[in-house]
Order: structure tokens, then C-alpha cells, then sequence
């Protein structure tokens, strides 16, 4: 979801400067705020008992994330993480209610990214559920490659490091690097400069 910076302003929102590495929120926090990224990459991520790091999604400019806690009475299930320094904007939660009641086409468009959300874990899940890393990692590249403008067919760079693509698809590092050496050698992706093109 992208609201245009001066109306998120005019709701109460403030620029936020965050390093790399810190939290803007914790598993178990309150949702207390909407958040937009002006700059940077914010990644949602668990641990689990042994410190092995999950990572649900990875968003960058002009996204927003944890929305959809602000309309439950929960708390977060994950943690957000800057990745790099990141500028956040983020607008208290009352505020940001009132400004999608003000301005009903939000919610349409909030709705379509919710929706967006909901059909990724859908497609994850789906790969997820397979024992071979490449239906994995082919899963994630077709999810990541749908946002993308395809009309120079396989020119799709992936921006993501080994270590982000093994905890998005719950595989370790050393695996999904044979994995991809293996879909090189099928024809399946490129690497040019350690960097996957799919």
C-alpha cells in the first residue's frame, strides 16, 4: 500500500530514521501505528527456539507493513526489522483510521494489498509444502517476478542475498546455493555477477 507522504502528514503522521538492524516493532508489541517506507527495506521475521530466523516478507520504498494488525485487537506475530537505514513514516492508529473513513478509496486500495499479502503466504505455503528446494525457490521467484514488468522475458534481477532466500523459503543457505547451481545448469535462471536472473 503507497499513501501519497502529505496526506499520511496531515493525519498525524512523522518521519521516523531507523538503523540498520533495529526494530521498529517486536513479536507480541501492540499495533499502535500504520507504517510506510519513505526509504529502505524492512524485513517481518521469527525465530524459532534454536535462533534460526524465519522471514515472512521483505518490503522496500514506498510499502507499507503491519497493517493488517491495526484492525484486530491482537498483537504483532512477527517482528519488522530495517535491513538498512530506513525513513518510516508512521501515523498513529486512530489517526490512520479516520483517514480511510475520510477517504473510502484507501480502503479499496488497502484491500488489494491485503489481498496481494494473503495470495503470497497462499503460494509459499503451497511451495513450502514440497521437499525439493528448487519447487521452493521456483515458487518464490514466481512471486517476486509478478510484480515485475515482463516484457523483456527473462531479464527479472533478483535483489534478495542467499541467506534472505533460504529463511523466505525455510531451507539453509548451503542448500538453496546448490539448488540454484542446479537450476542454472537446467536453463532455468542466469547468474550474472552472483546476482540470480530469472
Amino acid at each position: 500500500m503507497n499513501i501519497d507522504d502529505e496526506l499520511l502528514y496531515s493525519s498525524g503522521g512523522e518521519i521516523k530514521q531507523y538503523k540498520k538492524g533495529e526494530p521498529i516493532y517486536r513479536e507480541g508489541d501492540h499495533a499502535n501505528y500504520y507504517f510506510q517506507i519513505r526509504e529502505g527495506k524492512v524485513k517481518l521475521n521469527n525465530y524459532d527456539d534454536e535462533g534460526r530466523e524465519f522471514i515472512h516478507n521483505i518490503f522496500g520504498g514506498k510499502q507499507s507493513f503491519g497493517d493488517s494488525m491495526l484492525f484486530l485487537d491482537k498483537f504483532y506475530p512477527t517482528n519488522a526489522i530495517c535491513i538498512v537505514p530506513s525513513e518510516i513514516i508512521r501515523v498513529p492508529k486512530e489517526r490512520f483510521i479516520e483517514l480511510i473513513k475520510k477517504h473510502p478509496h484507501l480502503s479499496l486500495e488497502m484491500n488489494a494489498c491485503l489481498s496481494q499479502r494473503l495470495y503470497f503466504k497462499a503460494i509459499m505455503l503451497h511451495s513450502m509444502a514440497s521437499l525439493n528446494p528448487a519447487s521452493r525457490l521456483k515458487g518464490l521467484l514466481d512471486y517476486l517476478k509478478s510484480y515485475h514488468d515482463d516484457s523483456c522475458g527473462s531479464c527479472f534481477q533478483v535483489e534478495l542475498t542467499r541467506q534472505q532466500i533460504a529463511n523466505l523459503v525455510g531451507l539453509r543457505v548451503e542448500t538453496v546455493i546448490r539448488a540454484l547451481k542446479k537450476m542454472e545448469k537446467e536453463g532455468n535462471i542466469t547468474i550474472e555477477n552472483r546476482k540470480i536472473v530469472y
